[in-house]
């Protein structure tokens, strides 16, 4: 991978609120974070459409703040094809036309989706055969294989289904060994995809939710940077000051290889992302 002119796209996700004061402050991080002059947000959508109509609402009231254009993610467990068929006419209907679509978590206690549509590569596919191309689809990639994987060959194998049913590009799960991003890229050319595969970016700022958060979805930190965070105790600002360190050295070498964007898990926070964003010098 080389350096490209091609000008690097920043996004930032956030989650919906539950109450009407955090919808307010997460419209200011929205705000603060569009001064970063991403391509968009996304807003997540909770284990099998728990959070349907926060989602929208989140997605709605973020991009009439900044005028940035707002993605919703949509998962199709636990979902009929009838009312996915519904909200993409809605979201076609309001102006939205990027859409971050995934399998999605199973509801606690749900033992396997009782949907019509089991896998991402179904779901982009009804997608693209309800609204053509309307929709930029990103989907998901692992760098370092989705935690449910058989093995690495098997999670390639499927992150192409989902290529080939038709998604625009694609966002990674978040990683702290840059190799694993460009080793998991040159497999994935190898077998013929050429989509954009954008690095999802996660600032450290509490080492506790990180290691729950990494520990559940597959996604390894390092042991050297494990032992230095567990060695800061309850010492807030070293942890946020390592972590941004650590991140923004990680992020200096994917913009140095070319990558095409980066995906901030923003975590409805705007200061971690955005001063990784200012020792890059991105804005």
């Amino acid at each position: 991978m080389t350096t490209s002119d091609k000008k690097l796209t920043i996004s930032f996700e956030f989650f919906p609120t539950k109450t009407e004061e955090g919808a307010k402050k997460l419209d200011q991080t929205a705000i603060e974070l569009s001064k970063c002059q991403p391509e968009f947000f996304s807003v997540t959508y909770g284990a099998g459409g728990s959070t349907r109509d926060r989602t929208l609402d989140t997605v709605l009231s973020v991009r009439n703040c900044t005028d940035i254009p707002t993605a919703p993610h949509l998962s199709c467990v636990g979902d009929s094809k009838a009312r996915l068929k519904s909200l993409l006419e809605q979201y076609r209907s309001l102006g939205i036309n990027r859409i971050i679509a995934l399998r999605g978590d199973l509801p606690s206690g749900m033992g396997r989706s009782n949907g019509e549509l089991q896998y991402a590569n179904e779901l982009v596919e009804f997608i693209r055969a309800e609204t053509g191309d309307h929709f930029h689809l990103e989907v998901a990639a692992y760098p370092e294989a989705h935690p449910q994987a058989q093995n690495f060959e098997a999670d390639l194998v499927h992150f192409k289904r989902k290529v080939d049913a038709g998604a625009s590009s694609a966002i990674t799960q978040y990683f702290f060994n840059a190799d694993s991003y460009f080793n998991f890229v040159d497999r994935a050319r190898g077998l013929g995809i050429d989509l954009p595969i954008i690095p999802g970016i996660m600032p450290i700022t509490n080492y506790t939710r990180l290691a729950r958060f990494s520990d559940a979805c597959g996604a390894e930190i390092p042991r050297w940077v494990r032992k230095q965070l567990e060695a800061y105790g309850d010492d807030i600002n070293s942890i946020k000051q390592f972590g941004e360190e650590v991140v923004t050295r990680m992020c200096e070498r994917l913009v140095e290889q070319g990558v095409p964007g980066l995906h901030f898990y923003a975590l409805n926070q705007a200061a971690p992302s955005k001063a990784i964003c200012q020792n890059l010098k991105l804005f």
